[in-house]
């Protein structure tokens, strides 16, 4: 038999026709759509992966898209427990900021800490220098300067979530629906996140899916899918 985790990332915040901004902890938006959620809820019920228990992320985004795949799987809203484990990180001095503002800063704060005058350089050239930062953080979670990040903690929360779903859940399966920060630490359950994040693309799109499996026997999980786009 096998034990299932289902994580999921919450639906849309921002409208099209918005700027998106850098939304962590401290930004508390409903979702824009239900669409995604549905969608979610949807591509869980005909793949036969219905869960036992829901965790959300005790933040409107989270919520409500556990709600809403709840619905759309024909389950109970009951079974959904908000965990603040899975609470999405802090951007510090970034939060609710765009890209462009926070590719500004981080690439000004780094020219700076480098000794550059900054002077020398245009606006853009500042931003791209940013944008090399957000790439290192998009391609193996190294956290830019100034975000209230603990990456530790975040790996101890996937590894001991995985030691409590193989204990307590043997061969059922759990659903986690948090946000894009969070979840890119979730391949540490595979007990080798170094090659995980060289073969996949760590960030996980707005309703996009991760499931992981363990055999009893197993000392790791399994990534049986990453970033799936269950609305496509």
């Amino acid at each position: 038999m096998t034990t299932r985790i289902l994580i999921a990332r919450h639906g849309n915040t921002f409208l099209p026709n918005e700027t998106p901004r850098r939304v962590g902890a401290r930004t508390d938006l409903s979702l824009v759509e239900k669409d995604r959620a549905c969608a979610l809820g949807r591509y869980i019920k005909n793949h036969h992966l219905l869960p036992y228990v829901i965790w959300a992320a005790p933040l409107k985004r989270t919520m409500e898209t556990a709600q809403f795949a709840c619905e759309a799987m024909g389950l109970d809203p009951s079974m959904i427990y908000e965990d603040h484990r899975f609470t999405e990180i802090d951007y510090g001095p970034d939060e609710n900021k765009t890209e462009d503002e926070v590719r500004f800063r981080l690439g000004k704060k780094s020219l700076k800490d480098e000794g550059e005058n900054l002077s020398k350089f245009s606006e853009e050239q500042i931003k791209e220098k940013g944008r090399a930062i957000i790439d290192a953080w998009n391609r193996d979670a190294t956290v830019p300067n100034g975000w209230l990040v603990d990456p530790q903690k975040y790996i101890d929360t996937w590894v001991t979530l995985g030691k409590e779903v193989a204990e307590q859940y043997q061969d059922q399966t759990v659903m986690i629906v948090s946000s894009n920060g969070i979840i890119r630490f979730s391949p540490y359950l595979t007990g080798d996140f170094k090659t995980f994040a060289a073969e996949h693309k760590i960030k996980v799109s707005t309703g996009g899916l991760c499931i992981f499996e363990k055999e009893n026997a197993q000392p790791y999980w399994k990534c049986a899918g990453w970033n799936i786009k269950s609305q496509e």
